[in-house]
């Protein structure tokens, strides 16, 4: 059984065992003897302490584990031994000789001793081998060039990456071995000159490594191929990290404009609320879609900074599982709302009413589409079925506005028309479908034979918007004269889908009422036909801005901005705005 000894060394405490104890104590003394003339005296023991405690740790796995002589050793080795600890035989001839301690990597700090703001450019300038001037060059140029979102990424930096702040660490962000050596040299010598010193080390092992026999060709070419290896990775670790970032710059920007918008109601967001089958708060689907996207690119960030950078902090298994558990929930949160959203269309339902109108076969009836200048001061601003606005009646009551009527034209045996008009909504069941296509606001009125139908529906904004439209079917007598304005145009279809007779392009025409169909009474259907009887071989063609002429022997054809002249052996024709005139040769 073996007696154990509680010592602080740099301010931490370990259980070390008594014989660990005893060499641990002769080491301490050997070394403080060998730098008793030395300047900085107090800092170089201070700084071989916090390095010794420092290894203890990576190699205890618990506080409650004890410090044994082997652990001892291995530090020795590390370290290096002090000139008066290798010639006093006497106390430490049992301690092992002092072996060349194998270089560490490089891990990333950021150097605060040759910093301008954090520190970032000159660590990573000791970790590329690269000067910190370039860096700080390419910040800048990164910074102007990505509107700012290196900025961001720079600052995750200076967060995330630990500063030097001991001499181990300092040389370690050198790539140096930390030993007694090393941090005697950084004491006295001051960090400028040991980095100095420290790359032309760095170009002397180079050069050793090359002309070492032990060295064979194969190593050397694996070393090569995997100094391609790790440049590959970082190459990839970068993209990782500019993706992430911009990434996550982009849906933070999307938060604060759609989420916080909606809660500070901004105008604007009353389209996307009407829209809401769910009426989920808009800003609470911002959050979710944020998570949910936010959360896979803020690991694929990470990920790029764990292959950058070796001695990155954990972010700890309770951020991991708790940023696993939000993803979740947001995926969850989301299929609720899709799942309602689609039900809220699942019905479709409408009203129809029916109302004669006096109109007798043989009266003329005008035909026109009416909008509201409150609403649209041009009637087909919004086209059939593009869409919705949102208005306001002389109550100021918000209203949801569109253009979704269509008009379609029968003819019927009656002896009076009548029009017909029926109402569509979807609902999350059919009653309330019903009830909501009963709620859409529709008129029309009939005035000295012209028939005003109004060019659009309106509903209140409680009833949301969905897919609310009105057919309105115009039935009138055989032998009526109608006559359609214009502006009806985009709202009827002449399909046989709906056996709607009235033509397209028949607008502004006089048109007769027959069975299934019309006849248009103004309607020039006569055609004047000129045919030309012209021998390829004897024909000239001439085409350019001014028009058109053909030529031939007997014949010749001419159109252009004034009209069109056609000539033979015995006509002459000549259609212009004036009319058509007509000529015979012979006469």
């Amino acid at each position: 059984m073996n007696k154990t000894v509680n010592i602080n060394l740099a301010g931490i405490f370990f259980h070390i065992d008594e014989d660990a104890y005893l060499k641990l104590q002769r080491y301490l003394d050997a070394i403080k003897r060998s730098f008793t003339d030395s300047q900085g005296r107090s800092e170089i023991i201070a700084d071989i302490e916090a390095r010794i405690a420092e290894l203890f740790n990576e190699h205890l796995q618990n506080d409650k584990q004890v410090v044994s002589s082997k652990l001892i050793d291995q530090v020795i080795t590390i370290m290096g031994q002090p000139e008066d600890y290798l010639v006093d035989e006497e106390i430490f001839e049992d301690e092992p000789q002092a072996k060349q301690a194998q270089r560490p990597s490089k891990k990333l700090f950021r150097d605060t001793d040759n910093s301008y703001i954090g520190g970032v450019s000159s660590g990573l300038g000791h970790y590329l081998s690269i000067d910190a001037v370039w860096l700080r060059l390419f910040w800048i140029l990164l910074a102007l060039g990505s509107g700012g979102t290196f900025i961001f990424i720079y600052l995750l930096f200076w967060i995330l990456v630990p500063e030097a702040k001991t001499t181990a660490d300092k040389l370690i962000m050198k790539g140096e071995a930390v030993n007694i050596s090393n941090i005697e040299k950084k004491i006295k010598t001051g960090f400028d000159n040991v980095a100095e010193s420290v790359k032309n080390v760095d170009y002397e092992k180079y050069g050793n490594k090359v002309k070492s026999s032990s060295k064979t060709f194969f190593d050397s070419i694996g070393e090569i191929l995997m100094f391609c290896l790790t440049l590959f990775a970082k190459f990839i670790g970068i993209i990782l990290i500019i993706i992430g970032v911009t990434t996550l710059i982009s849906l933070i920007i999307a938060l604060f404009t759609v989420g916080v918008t909606d809660i500070i109601n901004i105008p604007g967001m009353d389209f996307i609320k009407v829209a809401n089958a769910a009426s989920v708060p808009i800003w609470l689907i911002s959050v979710l879609v944020f998570f949910l996207v936010a959360i896979p690119f803020f690991f694929l960030f990470y990920l790029g900074l764990k292959i950058l950078i070796n001695n990155l902090k954990s972010i700890g298994n309770i951020a991991k599982y708790s940023l696993l558990g939000i993803w979740m929930v947001s995926i969850l949160g989301l299929v609720i709302i899709g799942v309602v959203q689609a039900n809220e269309k699942a019905f479709d339902a409408n009203t129809a009413n029916t109302q004669t109108i006096n109109v007798k076969s043989d009266d003329t009836l005008y035909l026109k589409m009416q909008g509201e200048s409150r609403y649209s001061k041009v009637l087909n601003k919004i086209s059939y079925g593009s869409g919705y606005k949102l208005v306001y009646d002389e109550k100021d009551q918000q209203q949801i506005y569109n253009t979704n009527v269509r008009l379609i034209v029968k003819s019927t045996k009656d002896s009076l028309a009548y029009v017909n008009v029926t109402k569509n909504a979807n609902g999350k069941s059919y009653q309330i479908a019903k009830d909501r296509a009963a709620a859409i606001d529709y008129d029309f009125k009939l005035e000295n034979n012209q028939l005003l139908l109004n060019g659009y529906l309106t509903t209140d904004s409680k009833n949301k918007y969905r897919d609310q439209k009105v057919e309105v079917e115009l039935y009138l007598p055989e032998g009526t004269i109608l006559y359609a304005d214009e502006n009806t145009y985009t709202y009827h279809r002449n399909s046989s889908y709906y056996n709607d007779i009235l033509k397209n392009d028949y607008e502004n025409h006089y048109l007769e009422i027959i069975t299934n169909d019309i006849k248009c009474l103004d309607c020039n259907e006569k055609q004047l036909k000129i045919d030309i009887d012209v021998q390829t071989d004897s024909t000239g063609v001439t085409i350019d801005n001014k028009g058109i002429k053909i030529n031939s022997e007997d014949s010749a054809l001419q159109i252009d901005n004034k009209g069109i002249k056609g000539e033979s052996k015995n006509i002459r024709v000549n259609i212009n705005d004036e009319g058509v005139e007509i000529k015979s040769k012979n006469n």
